[in-house]
């Protein structure tokens, strides 16, 4: 069985000194490894070979037979690790809160517990004839949602 452990370090090891970041690394049972990155500056296919090159220097597939994916954090899957809210402030998110509200909003704040989303709400004045659409800030804490998406807009 591959060693999750040693494998964890070997990537850190191969990206320290970079601003790359791991979002997740599971190991299958039938020895299938996926290691998903991604960085503020997004990641090419170049970072993904020498990541792979350094992970199969140190597994040696004669010891043990493995498939091996080395690639980016998929632009429309759920974040999972802090950086990737951080990398994603200022853009429209989409958050599904646990109570199976969905919002859509732009991500202002990340802190270590949770994150603020501004969400466009419309808000009918005393008095006036028509609502207005005001940015209202809601704070979540990651435990609070179920996933929280990048939006992707076309324009």
């Amino acid at each position: 069985m591959i060693d999750k452990q040693l494998l964890r370090e070997t990537v850190e090891k191969a990206i320290a000194g970079t601003d790359i970041f791991i979002v997740d690394i599971t190991v299958g049972t039938d020895n299938r490894i996926v290691v998903e990155i991604d960085s503020r500056d997004g990641i090419d296919i170049d970072t993904c070979a020498g990541i792979t090159r350094d992970i199969e220097a140190v597994f040696n597939r004669d010891d043990e037979d493995y498939e091996l994916e080395v690639g980016s954090a998929g632009l429309t899957s759920p974040f999972k690790v802090r950086e990737q809210y951080v990398k994603n402030i200022g853009n429209e998110v989409e958050v599904l809160t646990r109570d199976g509200r969905k919002l859509h909003g732009t991500l202002t704040e990340v802190s270590d517990t949770g994150f603020t989303v501004e969400i466009a709400t419309k808000i009918k004045e005393p008095g006036a004839k028509r609502p207005t659409i005001v940015n209202q800030p809601e704070t979540f804490g990651f435990g609070d949602v179920k996933s929280v998406k990048y939006m992707i807009q076309f324009k």
